[in-house]
């Protein structure tokens, strides 16, 4: 194990300022503020359905929310994980679409061909239309459903859309990443276009609004409207904190003392969020739903290093296997829940919340099968034991096989040169190549350069295709077990088998040119229609519209409206 030295810090020096002693079954960071809930008063029962709020963050690392110990303000979180439960086992996916997939369906990746990588804007593939969704589950049990964010599960065709998956209402963008004013999104030099859409039209008016308020508004918006005796359910699905870096400068301002400047924009970006749900929050007092209410706090991946964020003291970082990329932010807050001001340690799978909402709404889930997810409400409400023992994470087959990796490594049941990983137990393993594997202090130092990022780099790495830890023991990952334990590493084998031979075939479709904005209008969306059939699934090039030219100028005119109209409103803009 090679130790690369960081200027001015050691590897001794930061153990002595307490990064690396984080005892983590020790409530020091995320300490209960009730030492017996048992002794508070009993919660009202349920008496109707309720109201169901889901908040999704994008990239915000594990570091990076107060009461693990960051340097970011979020107070409105840190109330609201306080008072209710905080999930400090709790898992999500290492990416966007995977993370988000899995929470729509209760299943594992494998299960809907998303097993690689995200749904990239130009292809023509979405989410399995016969997969039956969690707000189509919710449409069933009675309830209003609302999607208000970032969609990113696929949009060739109109059947594709959230307002076809079963969202009444739909404010927010189809692709992964968008400016947070002007709502364009490039993909890849001159593939550019404007995304945002209300329900299945193009926004162009909202142009110029900043999207973090703007969908804090709509929530507002959606509740002072609807009548709070009958149920809701509103999946906030914000874009923060991905790139770009952008946030309103008064937020900016307050971390001027912070060095990084990747890392001060970072911040005040949380901070906004952290705002944003306070206003939503306040929103579901002010029109009468929040004592029946349950709000939902997950995010959907690790923090990007390189990018602000932190999911210090975890190994690892976005789009990787290691805790840093999978290990998530979770809270439950809710005045139905039982056992309030405590800490779980139940283990939680993104895919839980299926079963689990379905369940809390009185719904029906006899009808579906094939669920990889587990209702975890008494564990999170009652402080029972979870009925989860096992995460598979993924198996992908088409990621870069790792080039030291064999089958007679995997004891000839696995092909240890396939990226995969589970969990099982205590125990954790990873085959192939799991990712960036560093582990990376939070960058607070003034023009913190990507060299000084390697605190400690593993160089046997480099020839190493089987990972194993124990998950509880060492949940930073820095004692691998594999050649210690081959009896472990060959029961989790065996159990990457077995969820191999249910996995479907990848769904991952080459680029179709047809999906070019200029096209569509100047915007994405949908540009299939439903005789389109396979010819779209294999990517090749549709007939152009007759009218595309037309269709092109009319909204052009008025998107160049908009653009100059932005560029006035963004004048104070940083």
């Amino acid at each position: 194990m090679a130790v690369y030295a960081l200027t001015g810090f050691s590897l001794v020096s930061l153990l002595s300022f307490g990064y690396l002693s984080w005892d983590w079954m020790k409530p020091s960071l995320v300490a209960d503020v009730a030492t017996d809930p048992m002794e508070k008063s009993p919660p009202p029962t349920f008496t109707r359905p309720p109201h169901i709020i889901f908040i999704l963050t994008d990239d915000q690392g594990y570091h990076d929310i107060g009461y693990h110990g960051s340097d970011i303000q979020t107070p409105t979180l840190d109330r609201l994980a306080a008072e209710g439960v905080k999930l400090e086992n709790y898992y999500i996916q290492p990416i966007c679409t995977p993370s988000r997939s899995q929470l729509i369906t209760g299943r594992y990746q494998i299960h809907t061909g998303l097993q690689h990588s995200i749904i990239r804007p130009r292809q023509p593939n979405c989410l399995p239309l016969d997969q039956v969704t969690l707000p189509q589950k919710l449409q069933e049990a009675g309830y209003s459903t609302h999607m208000v964010g970032k969609w990113h599960l696929g949009f060739y065709k109109k059947e594709c859309l959230p307002t076809r998956r079963g969202f009444d209402t739909f404010l927010g963008s189809l692709t992964g990443n968008v400016d947070y004013y002007t709502y364009d999104n490039c993909d890849g030099p001159g593939v550019c276009g404007y995304d945002l859409h209300e329900g299945e039209d193009v926004a162009w008016d909202q142009s110029g609004k900043y999207s973090t308020f703007l969908y804090a508004q709509r929530v507002s918006k959606i509740l002072a409207s609807h009548s709070p005796k009958e149920p809701i359910f509103i999946y906030v699905a914000f874009q923060a904190v991905h790139t770009p870096l952008q946030s309103p400068k008064e937020y900016i301002y307050r971390y001027r003392s912070m060095g990084n400047v990747a890392r001060r924009k970072y911040a005040a970006m949380v901070t906004c969020m952290d705002e944003a749900v306070k206003n939503i929050t306040w929103a579901l007092k002010k029109y009468g739903y929040y004592d029946n209410s349950v709000i939902v706090f997950s995010t959907d991946n690790g923090g990007q290093t390189f990018s602000g964020g932190s999911n210090w003291p975890l190994r690892g970082r976005k789009g990787t296997y290691w805790e840093g990329g999978v290990r998530g932010i979770g809270f439950v807050h809710s005045p139905l829940i039982k056992r309030k001001r405590r800490t779980s340690w139940a283990l939680v799978h993104i895919t839980d919340w299926y079963p689990t909402l379905v369940s809390l709404a009185r719904g029906n889930l006899s009808n579906v099968q094939g669920l990889d997810g587990y209702n975890v409400w008494p564990a999170i409400s009652e402080g029972k034991e979870s009925p989860r023992t096992e995460i598979l994470h993924n198996i992908d087959p088409l990621y870069n096989h790792a080039k030291y990796g064999s089958l007679e490594d995997g004891f000839g049941i696995w092909n240890t040169a396939v990226q995969a990983s589970i969990r099982v137990g205590e125990w954790k393993l990873l085959t192939g190549d799991p990712g960036y594997s560093d582990w990376i202090p939070p960058q607070t130092l003034t023009n913190f350069p990507g060299s000084w990022w390697n605190l400690e780099r593993l160089t046997d790495g480099l020839r190493k295709s089987v990972w194993l830890f124990n998950i509880t023991a060492d949940p930073y990952e820095r004692y691998d077990l594999s050649e210690q334990r081959p009896d472990v590493v060959r029961t989790l084998l065996m159990r990457l088998v077995h969820y191999n031979r249910t996995a479907i075939p990848v769904r991952y479709p080459a680029e179709n040119p047809r999906a070019h904005p200029d096209f569509n209008g100047g915007a994405w969306g949908p540009w299939a229609s439903e005789d389109d059939g396979e010819e779209w699934e294999g990517g090749r090039e549709p007939l152009k519209s007759r009218n595309k030219k037309k269709k092109k100028c009319k909204i052009c005119k008025l998107r160049s409206f908009f653009r100059k109209l932005n560029t006035r409103l963004m004048s104070n803009r940083i």
